[in-house]
């Protein structure tokens, strides 16, 4: 089954390069995505650009996909189950959580000079980063690309009620199944409260945990797809 791969800001396709080889072994076809402005050269590209290229992928795909959005990009992989709700088997989101109708995606840090430039580590201090060693944070600093404005502050829209029919897996890495049923609960992710059909995976690693754990979270997404 092919598997689109969204990595979170400042990343591109190649983030995924070893669970993508892990993938391939376990018999799927892993489709890693570079994002307009996130990649591909461009610092002008929007919200929408990112959108219509996933959904791109999803139209070329073989099949009905297996959507995976990592962090900031859950909110475009669940953009994906809006705008193709017929297209996409499921959606796998890691670390993160859709944004909902209305809402910036992801406005998280200063812009300066237009785009949202990798902040250093002290935002991310304690389970987002505590599994990540000096090299690999050095290695991620150097290599971060900065997230177009028009990307960080573009604005969600969620149109079709379809989209929650769409099975969803949340893998929890740096936060606990419980913690995010917690959170769903208490009203704070009001897109996952209203899908049909969720699971909550545990993963023990910390938010980028296809740099750290690698081959388990493809088999982690494996397992997803398996049952697709």
């Amino acid at each position: 089954m092919d598997v689109l791969l969204i990595a979170g800001l400042w990343l591109d396709g190649s983030a995924w390069d070893d669970v993508a080889s892990a993938l391939r072994s376990l018999g799927h076809r892993p489709v890693p995505l570079t994002l307009p402005g996130q990649g591909d050269g461009s610092a002008s590209a929007t919200l929408d650009d990112q959108v219509a290229a996933v959904l791109g992928a999803v139209d070329v795909a073989s099949g009905k996909p297996v959507v995976v959005g990592h962090s900031a990009a859950c909110s475009l992989a669940w953009l994906a189950a809006d705008g193709r709700p017929d297209k996409i088997s499921k959606v796998v989101l890691i670390g993160g959580f859709p944004a909902a109708d209305g809402k910036p995606y992801a406005d998280f840090f200063e812009l300066r000079d237009g785009v949202m430039s990798f902040p250093g580590w002290d935002p991310f201090d304690g389970p987002d980063s505590a599994d990540l060693d000096e090299e690999a944070r050095r290695a991620f600093a150097a290599t971060a690309i900065p997230v177009p404005g028009d990307v960080a502050t573009g604005v969600v829209r969620l149109t079709d009620e379809r989209r929650f029919d769409v099975p969803v897996v949340v893998i929890c890495p740096e936060f606990t199944p419980a913690q995010a049923e917690e959170w769903i609960n208490a009203g704070d992710v009001p897109e996952l409260a209203k899908a049909k059909h969720l699971d909550l995976v545990d993963l023990d690693s910390g938010h980028w945990p296809m740099h750290t754990r690698p081959a388990e979270l493809a088999r982690l997404l494996a397992a997803a797809a398996d049952t697709a």
